[in-house]
């Protein structure tokens, strides 16, 4: 089982939580493909870790759908159904929508330019092709409307389906636009303006209109 050695170690995590996040960072990106059996010595060595963490963290992942585990043989990184992208977004866009419409009256003048600075940086990735880049400012952009809600069981849920579109895209099933960049203003002008059904509905059609490109 390939594993790099070149990875970063983050500090100020438990061995589990270090454990969980590179492990589904290997499976998202591709570095441990679908079908690929999981060795958790391996992982303890390429982690520097002993091998009750990864034990631990391989149940997370199991729980959230990149792993299964068949007790007494093996455990395996979980095949990717491109079809799944339908049972994806649209929880997702509800609950961007969600995000959008609750964080309007909480939001502030800084946090609108912050918005305002991330959609022009997404932009000028979009715009240069750099479509792994664009996807994580996207996120960051969407982030801090979740962060302004103060909701954590959104918070908790979305960080949850997003690892999954992350998954998705370097699977080809996600395509970002240069229509998400006039969304995201839209999106901006609503929450300035105090419209929550036009910031919510805007919002939605932002991630729904990737699942519209998949189908067509």
């Amino acid at each position: 089982m390939p594993i790099p050695t070149n990875h970063s170690k983050p500090v100020r995590q438990s061995a589990k939580e270090n454990a969980f996040n590179q492990i589904q960072e290997w499976i998202i990106d591709g570095t441990l493909s679908p079908g690929e059996k999981l060795n958790d010595t391996e992982l303890a060595n390429a982690l520097g870790s002993s091998r009750t963490p990864i034990r631990e963290s391989l149940q997370l992942l199991e729980v959230q759908g990149f792993v299964k585990m068949y007790p007494g043989k093996s455990t395996e990184v979980t095949e990717i159904e491109r079809e799944a992208i339908k049972d994806l977004l649209p929880p997702l866009a509800a609950l961007q929508a969600l995000s959008a419409e609750l964080a309007i009256g909480q939001i502030t003048e800084e946090q609108l330019k912050q918005l305002e600075d991330i959609n022009e940086h997404f932009a000028k990735l979009i715009h240069s092709n750099n479509a792994y880049a664009a996807l994580k400012v996207d996120e960051e952009f969407h982030q801090v409307i979740i962060e302004i809600t103060k909701n954590t069981y959104i918070k908790n849920m979305v960080k949850s389906l997003q690892a999954h579109v992350r998954r998705h895209f370097f699977h080809d099933s996600i395509i970002l636009t240069e229509r998400s960049i006039e969304e995201h203003k839209a999106i901006i002008t609503a929450m300035k303006n105090g419209e929550k059904d036009k910031a919510a509905a805007i919002m939605k059609d932002n991630w729904l209109g990737t699942l519209e490109d998949f189908q067509a």
